[in-house]
């Protein structure tokens, strides 16, 4: 097989020919015309046959053209409310300029000589839906095939296609069944009674006190959308969320830098969590010996975190899911923060269509998200608009989210991150560091305002009530030592 050596990637993809591709492979595709014959004639003779072939089968369930145009046609019938019988489906044959390909009204009549027992319905769409996953998987393996010969083809984007081509051909044929009440009920009955034993959050913990109170911790399958303009310090904040998980309670993280790299994010981890300043550990001021001490002490818990940063600069989105499935496959990762979303790579064929292309990514996080079951928060910018509004406090609005209200519509809960002092709302030099996380989505709990400080010299979030952990922080490690008597030492230590 010639490798190509460029393709237009903007173009659609045209679905592989099962007849060429038989051919080639010597064998017939995978096809029961005999049933989907009887599976027609059922539905002609039998109107019960009607809706449980339509519950279950689909146009491309059908091998022959003309079985499938047949069934179409009786799918348009369905839609309009009109009955099932010869004459009906003729008419619309004849309507849509189908009657004569599929061999006019005989070959109706033909068919309604050819009817299976009703009974045996649920038997032959099972037959059928198994002949469309095999024909699927062989349309699947050959696309995957063709582009593992395409050298321009990137491999992490070849995986990914391979992994969502698999995955489609499986799960577009696999109906969930509908469910009892009932049986939903002894469900959540046994989730309750689960909380009802469990002291900690059913999610992945903040590190926050009252937004876990709020949220009961980071959901799984949730999209997280974290907002604000630039320089407030969203960075700051999803790194303090990465921290938290990571040190505190030990749960895998995994960080997209899409804007710094990842040597500086570790030096803004490594400030906040040392204690000193940024300035310090930039570089810009000495470290005292004792402040090397404190470095180093402060920095083992951190160094043996599982915290795992890409900074890959221009990320394609495609990429980002192959290297998310790993991760949690491989990591057992539980929360994957992006920063920030619009620095992305969309789809190809959406370039120069901003709006659509943010929607695109939108709608990939979140169903990244529900796929591999883990929450992901993925930080936005806001328009100008949310500081040149009048009234309201300054504060962000849903509609202030850049570039495509799809993220709204995707997002299971969106935060906003508010500084009046950044904003010039408010020159009281008390306020200066004081900051508000704004709960504006939550679909599946209350919307609030929590009251934080931002640290702005260590890049560090407390609570605003947190006065005795804003103060430790802020206490050089030789002071603090020395504050405490010889019990407190050796705990310490």
């Amino acid at each position: 097989m010639a490798t190509r050596t460029a393709r237009n990637s903007g173009k659609k993809e045209q679905p592989a020919n099962l007849d060429s591709i038989g051919l080639e492979m010597g064998n017939k595709p995978p096809q029961a015309p005999d049933v989907e014959e009887a599976v027609l004639g059922a539905m002609l003779l039998e109107p019960s046959c009607v809706d449980e072939a339509m519950e279950e089968l689909t146009a491309s369930c059908f091998y022959d053209p003309k079985h499938r145009m047949i069934f179409e046609a009786m799918t348009s019938l369905v839609n309009d409310h009109t009955s099932i019988d010869i004459i009906t489906v003729s008419a619309k044959l004849r309507e849509l300029g189908n009657l004569e390909d599929v061999g006019g009204s005989v070959a109706l009549a033909d068919l309604s000589q050819k009817v299976g027992s009703a009974a045996h319905m649920e038997y032959y769409s099972k037959i059928l839906k198994q002949k469309t996953i095999q024909r699927d998987l062989i349309s699947a393996s050959y696309d995957i095939l063709k582009d593992s010969y395409d050298d321009s083809v990137k491999v992490d984007d070849l995986i990914d296609k391979a992994q969502s081509k698999i995955y489609d051909a499986i799960q577009s044929n696999v109906k969930k069944d509908v469910q009892e009440i009932g049986a939903l009920i002894n469900l959540a009955m046994a989730d309750i009674e689960a909380a009802q034993d469990s002291t900690g959050l059913n999610g992945v913990p903040s590190g926050f006190v009252s937004m876990d109170r709020v949220t009961q911790g980071w959901q799984k399958s949730d999209l997280i959308i974290l907002a604000a303009r630039p320089s407030v310090g969203k960075t700051a904040f999803s790194l303090n969320l990465a921290r938290n998980a990571a040190v505190d309670h030990h749960m895998a993280v995994a960080f997209f830098s899409l804007e710094m790299s990842a040597t500086q994010l570790v030096k803004r981890l490594m400030t906040s969590e040392s204690g000193l300043s940024a300035d310090k550990i930039k570089g810009g001021s000495k470290l005292e010996p004792y402040e090397w001490e404190q470095l180093e002490y402060k920095l083992k818990a951190l160094s043996r975190a599982p915290l795992y940063i890409d900074d890959t600069p221009g990320l394609p989105l495609m990429e980002f899911r192959t290297k998310a499935k790993n991760l949690v496959k491989n990591k057992q990762v539980r929360l994957i923060i992006v920063d920030y979303l619009q620095l992305l790579q969309g789809p190809v064929e959406l370039k120069g269509m901003r709006e659509q292309e943010v929607a695109a990514i939108s709608r990939t996080l979140k169903a990244t998200a529900k796929e591999l079951d883990v929450p992901i928060i993925a930080l936005s910018q806001l328009s100008r608009q949310a500081v040149q509004r009048q009234g309201g406090g300054g504060k962000p609005q849903l509609s202030d989210l850049r570039e495509s209200g799809s993220i709204e519509q995707d997002a299971d809960m969106v935060l906003f991150i508010h500084r009046p002092d950044y904003i010039g709302l408010s020159d009281n030099p008390e306020d200066k560091d004081k900051t508000q996380i704004i709960i504006a989505k939550h679909r599946n709990g209350e919307t609030c305002e929590i009251d934080m400080v931002f640290k702005s010299d260590q890049i560090k979030f407390v609570e605003a009530d947190d006065t005795l952990d804003a103060r430790a922080a802020s206490m050089p490690y030789a002071s603090a030592m020395n504050s405490m008597d010889s019990s407190e030492v050796n705990e310490f230590e």
